[in-house]
């Protein structure tokens, strides 16, 4: 069989359609770019070298697409009221937000990702009102973390309120006019007391976190639960190598060194202090005991049931985009 012909049928096997970064960057259909530079200096991370290239080609495109994933469930709702109207009972629904989970490593850009998805999703006429809220928020707090002696898993899905997590998310997707979530601090590594962030039934809800793909687990009871991603209506994984991944927690832990641990109030201070060497060993041991295991044993897992995965090369652009199938 001709190699060619061989790789056709491998493709047309895959539930994903793999597209190369010039193929999807094709898509954007000359859309006008809704972002300026200063705009997005404020929504870059840390380490992101993220510029209005790659704005253009990757996020441009996926901007148009979730438009279309938007539109196109606002008239499969209006199907399913016209269904539900032609009996004598009337159990017509209003819509509800869309849903979008973001998942990925610790410092592959997830972050940034979900933010750039914010301002370029609420730039749309048909759905102006984004929020984006990260899992941060449901972790347990350091005290709980530390009772359960979790401190040194932080991360790992067993340090989550993975209950309250999905109950926000539920009552957000049911239509619930007010929801609230907790508040993260990176500053001070904890949640913050009191503090409470409010979400008024936006249009679309950006969900963006570690173990956001994660399947149910079953209960003491042995019965499977329902897990927050049975909420999404859209998900996307942020991938790439994790030897590189590693160079680019370290390299942000070495910029936050001269930036926010430089805070007397940050948890991290007394890394800021140190000989840089110290500090960085100290990284790469947060690294090889925590995020690595965290990134094998339960995030990558998750990558084959996003809906998008966006592939990182070495430079933290993305190269390829693989598209599930419908």
């Amino acid at each position: 069989m001709p190699p060619t012909l061989e790789a056709h049928r491998r493709a047309d096997a895959s539930p994903f359609v793999d597209l190369d970064r010039a193929e999807w960057s094709a898509l954007h259909e000359r859309i006008p770019l809704p972002l300026t530079a200063a705009e997005l200096e404020r929504l870059r991370g840390l380490g992101d070298v993220i510029d209005l290239q790659e704005v253009q080609d990757v996020y441009l495109p996926l901007s148009r697409l979730l438009n279309l994933y938007v539109t196109a469930t606002g008239a499969l709702r209006g199907a399913l009221n016209d269904f539900l109207d032609s009996n004598e009972y009337t159990h017509t629904q209003p819509g509800t937000p869309f849903v979008i989970g973001v998942a990925g490593s610790v410092a592959v850009g997830k972050s940034t990702t979900a933010r750039l998805l914010q301002a370029m999703l609420a730039r749309w006429p048909e759905h102006p009102r984004v929020e984006l809220v990260t899992t941060d928020g449901f972790l347990l707090p350091n005290d709980e973390l530390r009772r359960r002696g979790l401190m040194s898993r932080k991360g790992f899905p067993e340090s989550y309120d993975r209950r309250a997590l999905t109950r926000f998310v539920a009552d957000v997707k049911s239509g619930k006019e007010e929801v609230t979530a907790p508040v993260y601090s990176h500053l001070v590594y904890d949640i913050v007391p009191d503090e409470r962030l409010t979400v008024h039934r936006p249009d679309i809800l950006i969900v963006e976190g570690l173990n956001v793909l994660q399947p149910a687990l079953p209960g003491q009871d042995g019965r499977t639960r329902v897990a927050v991603a049975d909420f999404f209506d859209f998900s996307i994984y942020v991938d790439a190598r994790t030897d590189e991944i590693e160079k680019w927690y370290l390299e942000r832990f070495r910029k936050l060194r001269e930036t926010a641990f430089q805070d007397p109030e940050s948890y991290f201070r007394r890394y800021a202090e140190v000989p840089e060497a110290e500090a960085l060993d100290y990284a790469r041991h947060l690294w090889r005991t925590i995020n690595r295991p965290n990134l094998v044993e339960n995030v990558a897992p998750t990558r084959g049931r996003a809906d998008l995965v966006l592939r990182k090369g070495p430079d933290h652009k993305v190269q390829r985009v693989s598209l599930r199938k419908l």
